[in-house]
């Protein structure tokens, strides 16, 4: 039997993310902003070429940066 997410077309890390959310929206108002809280997440990266780390950039920032581009296309 597969599971319901798999069969809806989700991956296991959207389902997750879809169920943390829907459980934070039932929470009471202090303890829902604290919880939003724990859920924001800021993802950096760095290339690495020749054995020297590149700049830092925000994961967010870059997705940005190249789906702007994508559009300019």
């Amino acid at each position: 039997m597969t599971a319901a997410w798999k069969a809806a077309g989700l991956t296991y890390n959207r389902y997750l993310a879809i169920a943390a959310r829907t459980v934070r929206r039932s929470l009471k108002e202090t303890p829902r902003l604290n919880a939003e809280r724990r859920g924001l997440m800021d993802l950096r990266f760095a290339k690495w070429e020749s054995g020297k780390q590149g700049t830092v950039r925000s994961l967010a920032q870059a997705n940005n940066e190249a789906a702007a581009k994508a559009a300019e296309k």
